[in-house]
């Protein structure tokens, strides 16, 4: 799936590690690891992340189209 996020980058502005961002939102530090992209959040969580970081979920989170797929079809 291409959804890229700046979590990581957030978190950082933050002066967080990832068990502290876990924390704050709520969830595990594994969790906290959809910064590496290997799964995406739920729209509940991606809401959370952006309101610990006062920023939009467009900024943290970004969806981009897979041009071939698409031209495939």
């Amino acid at each position: 799936m291409p959804l890229y996020n700046r979590l990581k980058e957030y978190r950082a502005r933050l002066g967080v590690n990832q068990q502290e961002m876990g924390r704050l939102a709520g969830v595990s530090r594994q969790t906290i690891q959809i910064e590496r992209g290997d799964y995406s959040p739920s729209v509940t969580l991606a809401l959370k992340l952006a309101k610990l970081c006062q920023v939009s979920v467009e900024d943290i989170f970004s969806y981009e189209e897979d041009v071939r797929n698409e031209a495939e079809k």
